[in-house]
């Protein structure tokens, strides 16, 4: 199922539980019940429940929208010191650089057409890519610098490789959902309480009222969709890309 049809459905299925609710509820109304005043203390009450509900809400969707761009930054910082490592290398002579480039063409594909995968399913970063990693820090440290401008590039290397590895230590770390699930129970009570509170207003079957609680309700099925969606940051629609390794690296877009 596709990320829009299940984003589709959870709207429809929101906006339709309320709207059949009302359409049930108004059939076993008494004919003489007065609907033309709606208690002070009811409209205060819903009022301060949306009010406290929006909160939460707007903190739900900034927690996870922030552990999203963190692990996006992961990635950058991870490709861009993997680049500046060959890029350094060139200073080197030519049987070394092979070396280094090679080992780091080997990871970076690695991550790109088999980790990223390997995230989603396993939920966690490759042994076999830590390996990877592990075989460029011991190449970069093999030969020892010759002068004083290898002796440079050869200290960045291992400052790099260092980054790189702290950027990917930190990418397998937002591997998987980030929110616990004591705060999903709290999203879920509250969007019913909230929603239930409608039902307190005496909403009526006229189509303007019947169109704006229908409304109300798939908003709250966007909004709790919005946040599962970025809860994992490399596993569903709107997850972390690859982008910054296919730029850095364009040998991996062929």
């Amino acid at each position: 199922m596709s990320e829009w049809l299940a984003l589709a459905l959870a709207m429809a299925g929101a906006c339709l539980v309320v709207v059949a609710v009302v359409l049930l509820r108004n059939r076993r109304v008494a004919d003489d019940e007065d609907t033309s005043e709606t208690p002070d203390v009811i409209e205060y009450i819903t009022m301060m429940i949306g009010v406290v509900y929006a909160i939460v809400l707007g903190l739900a969707i900034a927690g996870v929208w922030e552990s999203r761009s963190a692990a996006q930054d992961d990635v950058q910082r991870e490709a861009q010191a993997l680049h500046e490592v060959s890029a350094r290398a060139e200073v080197f002579p030519a049987d070394y650089r092979a070396v280094v480039d090679k080992d780091v063409d080997a990871y970076v594909s690695f991550v790109v057409d088999t980790e990223w995968h390997y995230m989603k399913t396993e939920g966690e970063i490759s042994p076999e890519g830590t390996d990877l990693l592990a075989k460029l820090r011991a190449d970069v440290a093999a030969r020892a610098p010759q002068n004083d401008i290898e002796a440079q590039a050869y200290q960045a290397m291992m400052d790099k490789i260092a980054t790189a590895d702290e950027a990917r230590n930190s990418r397998g770390g937002n591997v998987g959902p980030t929110m616990p699930g004591v705060v999903w129970f709290g999203l879920g009570i509250g969007a019913v309480i909230t929603i239930g509170m409608l039902f307190a207003l005496q909403i009526r079957r006229s189509p303007r009222e019947l169109v704006l609680a229908g409304t109300f309700s798939a908003l709250f099925g966007f909004l709790l969709f919005l946040i599962w969606d970025f809860d994992d940051p490399f596993g569903r629609g709107m997850s972390v890309t690859t982008e910054p390794f296919l730029n850095l690296f364009p040998f991996l877009g062929g």
